[in-house]
């Protein structure tokens, strides 16, 4: 397991369109997923050991976040023929079993996760209501090992003062994650 960080927020960074079809059987885009006062963007999956010790947390904070008028999404960008727990199936199983209240999304080209420069998971991206960047942080300090609750819920504080003054806080500390498992070309 390769464990990156990612990059600083550059903020004001516009969301980027896409069309990807969810665990329901719809297709999202940007348009459709967005909230009234913001949009959070995360790229997870099912078999990353970061992603799996943060599931609960991140239905909770997603859910508190939904009465602030911020929506969530979540795309799984990984190469699913190497990485089969991944697959569209597992998506279903996960997102059922932990009753995501965000819509889960494949991304099987990789091409959305590419033009947002995603480089693990879980990645977040936040964006104000103007849709443009204020967040790309970590959800808090408790990492994969733990299912700590006492941690301070920085994703959730963060998009929390988005909805409340359309700019994130200055301070931010990257996420850690699995790195997206890009398909071989060729």
């Amino acid at each position: 397991m390769v464990s990156l960080t990612t990059p600083v927020c550059e903020f004001g960074t516009k969301a980027i369109d896409f069309c990807l079809p969810g665990v329901d059987h719809q297709n999202w885009t940007l348009e459709n997923c967005r909230g009234k006062r913001g949009l959070l963007i995360m790229f997870i999956s099912n078999h990353c050991p970061y992603v799996k010790a943060i599931r609960k947390k991140l239905v909770r904070d997603t859910r508190d976040l939904i009465a602030l008028g911020i929506n969530s999404v979540a795309l799984m960008p990984n190469d699913t023929v190497a990485y089969p727990e991944d697959s569209a199936a597992n998506m279903l199983r996960i997102s059922k079993e932990f009753d995501f209240p965000f819509p889960y999304l494949l991304d099987e080209t990789q091409e959305v996760a590419r033009a947002y420069g995603a480089v693990c998971t879980p990645d977040f991206f936040g964006y104000n209501a103007d849709l443009e960047l204020q967040y790309r942080g970590r959800l808090d300090a408790a990492g994969p090992k733990s299912d700590d609750d006492t941690q301070v819920r920085e994703l959730f504080e963060a998009m929390k003062q988005v909805s409340e003054t359309g700019r994130g806080p200055e301070h931010q500390i990257p996420s850690m994650g699995c790195s997206i498992k890009w398909r071989e070309h060729g």
